[in-house]
């Protein structure tokens, strides 16, 4: 079933070249063209009750990246003192200084702001940083933050009606002079600013996959995406080019950041191990040491010394950093031979930016068995 479509454009609703406002959030939204299947099923309704998450369906990755051998010779951390209590949930200090602070452990409690939906907290987190036009380092966190969950659209009519009589669904877009720019929402409450905004209440809350709703822009003929245009502030545009980067590296099943995400419990650690051992994406940080030697991979450390090397579940959440290291793909071979050829290595540190989780060598043992496998003889 089509449930995505694309609307006339209007002149009354362009977005400001090179500028993340938009000067009427969201135009009187028509029928569209050209309706995209999407990639799995999605439940929707008024504006102001109930929404449901659709489904999405993984495709296959992007091209392999070639290994590639590096030197385990690392930016080292500092740290002085006994770990209190207090501190244990606290991320390691990384050697290299960082223009964002290491974020939060744990993902905040989503809000529901319509009822059977909670909204995507750590987008909106990320957005609410933005005052005036957006800086390129605030774009890197909303973007990386806008890799998991759902995002909110807007639909003309009652989405469900039209669905169930297998009719499109007139997406609502903003205006770039030619480009059109999907809407989206990070929650309810930014969902019902455009509708106070411009007054069209004949709308209806639809959530989608966030992977579902980047390939569908992508493979529309969309300029990229608005992510809640009626915020007095926190608006961001995020450009069709920096879409197709982020799809291209991340895990089609969003495995360890989802893992990450959502509400921690004993199986966690698990989960994110199971991931790595079935080869999900993953990057470690790799710049010129202190003394200029050959390129060392950054670590990070905690108050009592220990070692964890830095790993990521998709580049963007390096850069997002801003401490001008390299993403480097790192396979589960590899990272395998590293923890087991040295063992002064605690363990690894993922997405130090946060949600992030620390796993030692006790919870690492499948992947650290890895190596032994590849080193055992063949009969």
């Amino acid at each position: 079933m089509a449930l995505f479509s694309r609307r006339k454009k209007s002149d009354s609703d362009d977005v400001a070249s090179g500028d993340t406002s938009v000067d009427r959030p969201d135009a009187t939204i028509e029928p569209g063209e050209q309706p995209v299947d999407p990639t799995g099923p999605s439940d929707a309704a008024p504006a102001t009750p109930t929404a449901t998450a659709g489904g999405d369906s993984p495709t296959a990755p992007a091209e392999v990246t070639p290994t590639v051998g590096i030197s385990m010779s690392s930016f080292r951390g500092v740290g002085a003192g006994p770990e209190t209590p207090a501190e244990a949930s606290a991320p390691p200090v990384a050697a290299r200084p960082s223009a964002r602070q290491p974020g939060e452990m744990v993902a905040p409690e989503a809000p529901e702001t319509m009822p059977g939906l909670r909204d995507n907290v750590l987008l909106a987190n990320a957005l609410a940083e933005i005052t005036g036009v957006a800086e390129p380092a605030q774009l890197l966190n909303v973007a990386r933050q806008l890799l998991q969950g759902h995002v909110f659209l807007r639909v003309k009519g009652d989405a469900r009606a039209l669905m169930a009589e297998g009719k499109d669904l007139p997406l609502a877009v903003a205006n770039n002079g030619d480009e059109q720019l999907v809407i989206g929402y990070s929650g309810g409450m930014a969902l019902r600013a455009s509708v106070e905004a411009d007054g069209d209440r004949d709308t209806s809350a639809m959530a989608q996959p966030v992977l579902a709703l980047l390939r569908h822009i992508i493979d529309g003929p969309y300029a990229g995406v608005v992510l809640n245009p009626a915020a007095a502030e926190g608006r961001a545009v995020l450009p069709k080019a920096l879409l197709e980067r982020m799809v291209a590296e991340v895990d089609p099943e969003l495995r360890i950041k989802t893992a990450l995400c959502e509400a921690r419990t004993e199986s966690t650690a698990s989960t994110v191990v199971d991931a790595i051992v079935a080869d999900a994406p993953m990057w470690i940080a790799v710049n010129q040491t202190e003394e200029g030697g050959p390129m060392g991979v950054a670590e990070s450390r905690s108050a009592t010394g220990e070692r964890f090397l830095e790993v990521f579940s998709h580049p963007l959440e390096l850069l997002a950093l801003g401490r001008g290291d390299q993403p480097l793909p790192i396979r589960t071979a590899q990272l395998s031979k590293a923890l087991a050829t040295d063992d002064g290595l605690t363990g690894v540190l993922i997405d130090p930016a946060g949600p992030w989780i620390r796993l030692g060598r006790d919870e690492l043992a499948p992947v650290i068995a890895l190596a032994a496998e590849d080193d055992a003889p063949t009969a």
